[in-house]
């Protein structure tokens, strides 16, 4: 190469790198073709993402924008209730108990939270004097699938506990004896009066609504096992007293013949509770 050619192309290079550094700014991506939508758009996403490198502030929304679009995602739109659900349940606990203690219907006809306590809630009991009254009173007609005598009007701590001393007690202590209990003979139940109504006596728990009297328990076979008659007899005694016995526990109070002049035709129960545990007598 002669001296004079080498010497034009150096020129060359100089011009064109002067033209270079004269120019403007242009973007570091190709910028698209017309007609090419597609592979526009793609030019543009990649040029977009070279700017959020080499900007932090769009760098750090770039991510925020990311991690939401990702969580977003992950959440599942929520499914449609399935129809009938309330149904299902109700007939799922329909037939459950509520807790002790609760004036509700688990089944028509029964309070209490317990089947086998028949009967309907009444409106409270205001006292005619102080002490008397029953806020959440129910009208019991059966326990344990035994009649009552006469529908009796109690809370629902004494419902129960007459329920279980009726199942658990009564039935074992009668068994088979004239074919069964079929009913009990209420001698007392609500009364707005003083203990054995003596005057000036503490307010009775029959007042309350927490006590019940049980003169006699009849049998299938039409028999009776009074407690007036029957609590020395040979036969219907040891039955009565076994009866007797097992009210010890649902009741607080247990009194029969042996306890006082006032109780020897009935039995008197009641849910009064006392620091030494239950008066049996």
């Amino acid at each position: 190469m002669s001296f004079r050619t080498f010497a034009g192309f150096l020129l060359a290079v100089s011009l064109s790198h002067a033209a270079w550094a004269d120019a403007p700014e242009r973007s570091l991506v190709p910028e698209s073709r017309p007609g090419t939508a597609v592979e526009g758009r793609a030019t543009v996403g990649v040029a977009q993402a070279v700017r959020n490198l080499v900007n932090p502030s769009r760098r750090a929304s770039a991510e925020r924008q990311g991690l939401q679009a990702s969580r977003a995602a992950r959440v599942s739109p929520p499914k449609e209730r399935p129809r009938g659900l309330k149904r299902r349940f109700q007939r799922l606990v329909g037939g459950q108990r509520s807790q002790p203690g609760t004036v509700t219907q688990s089944k028509k006809g029964s309070v209490c939270g317990i089947r086998s306590i028949r009967g309907q809630t009444i409106a409270p009991i205001p006292g005619r004097i102080k002490g008397c009254g029953v806020a959440d009173p129910v009208k019991v007609t059966s326990v344990a699938g035994v009649a009552l005598s006469t529908a009796i009007t109690v809370d629902c701590i004494t419902a129960q506990a007459l329920n279980s001393w009726v199942e658990n007690g009564v039935k074992p202590a009668v068994g088979r004896a004239g074919g069964g209990v079929a009913s009990l003979k209420i001698a007392a139940h609500y009364s707005c009066r003083t203990r054995n109504n003596r005057p000036g006596a503490k307010i009775s728990e029959h007042g309350r609504g927490r006590a019940v009297d049980i003169s006699a328990i009849n049998l299938k076979n039409g028999a009776s096992l009074t407690v007036s008659n029957g609590w020395r007899d040979k036969k219907a005694g040891p039955i009565l007293k076994k009866a007797h016995s097992a009210a010890c526990g649902p009741f607080g109070t247990v009194l029969g013949p042996d306890a006082d002049r006032y109780h020897q035709d009935h039995f008197h129960f009641d849910t009064a509770r006392y620091r030494n545990g239950t008066y049996c007598r």
